[in-house]
């Protein structure tokens, strides 16, 4: 059995060399002729799965140690029978403490408290969901917008265009598709009120950036169009900016891998079900209060110092992301 995996996804090594010839590549030159007598692909969003990849290989699982799946196509997947398993909902709660990191930024910079802002939740899904409960806890005013869940749930969520109107605050936690490419659109900007702040942790292509730049808001950006290549006055305008790494935690990376190794486990099998890296401490959720978050969230992660770097260093975009020293979860 051999499996192609990107050499960037930790605490991989060591665990499918008993069962399997593994090579490992940098996401992005992972190629047609390595692949073409691979069983099975472990990757990131650096790696683009379709057919000039996949072409006559006999791959017959794709396992993504992301929360997307913009990077894959999966209608070709389907049609030429090969599995595809995300790591749905794994960072969830290490994007919400990025979240909470711009929150307290935001707060001490401009003043405010909780409950003087209304924040908009763009998507309500593993990690909106958080979102919305924490801040609720938090005392912000929460308006949500979910269209497909409104549509099967009747869950009282807005529209897009009435969230925007009335938030202070918006944040965006959807996935890619056709449906999401550009919500974050010229047109929604005018509807936002003068000065309020979008925040984007989803993807880079959610909000339209050459929009985005012109328009009169202010905003935080985890994710950019384009990635590596970063618009210069996106970035230079920006509040607060981080290299693509919301979700970067340990706990969050241990659980990709962990979902990913159960998905070959699955699939072949192996008898890896249940692994998870014994150097991490799985994530311990408990609730905080807005002191307390105020108190301690800069002593686990100074997204001010981390957004100076970025800020100096655009180039270097891609080697901070793959370099990146993982934040403990502590919430």
């Amino acid at each position: 059995m051999k499996i192609i995996a990107d050499q960037a996804i930790p605490y991989l090594k060591g665990v499918l060399e008993p069962f399997a010839e593994v090579h490992y590549r940098p996401g992005r030159e992972i190629s047609h002729d390595e692949v073409l007598d691979a069983d099975a692909l472990i990757i990131r969003t650096r790696t683009r799965c379709d057919g000039p990849l996949l072409e006559g290989s006999r791959v017959r699982l794709i396992a993504t140690a992301t929360i997307g799946f913009d990077h894959i196509d999966l209608d070709w997947c389907a049609a030429h029978g090969i599995e595809v398993a995300t790591a749905a909902g794994c960072n969830a709660r290490g994007v919400l403490q990025w979240v909470a990191a711009v929150l307290v930024w935001l707060a001490n910079r401009q003043g405010w408290r909780p409950e003087e802002r209304t924040l908009g939740i763009v998507g309500v899904g593993h990690v909106g969901s958080l979102v919305k409960s924490y801040a609720e806890s938090w005392g912000f005013r929460v308006l949500c917008c979910d269209p497909p869940r409104e549509a099967k749930e009747r869950c009282g969520f807005l529209p897009l265009e009435e969230v925007a109107r009335q938030a202070d605050l918006l944040t965006f936690h959807t996935p890619l598709d056709d449906s999401t490419r550009h919500m974050a659109s010229k047109r929604l900007f005018e509807l936002m009120k003068p000065g309020s702040i979008l925040i984007n942790s989803s993807r880079g292509e959610v909000v339209d950036g050459e929009a985005l730049r012109e328009s009169p808001l202010n905003w935080v950006l985890d994710v950019w169009e384009h990635e590596p290549r970063l618009d210069p006055r996106l970035l230079a305008k920006a509040l607060l900016a981080t290299p693509h790494i919301a979700g970067y935690s340990q706990q969050g990376k241990a659980n990709a891998t962990a979902m990913a190794i159960s998905a070959l486990s699955h699939k072949f099998p192996l008898p890896l079900e249940g692994w998870y890296p014994s150097e991490v401490e799985p994530s311990r959720p408990r609730a905080i209060s807005w002191q307390e978050l105020c108190r301690t969230i800069p002593q686990h992660y100074d997204i001010a110092a981390e957004s100076s770097r970025l800020k100096h260093h655009a180039e270097e975009f891609e080697a901070l992301r793959d370099n990146y020293a993982y934040r403990r979860e502590y919430f």
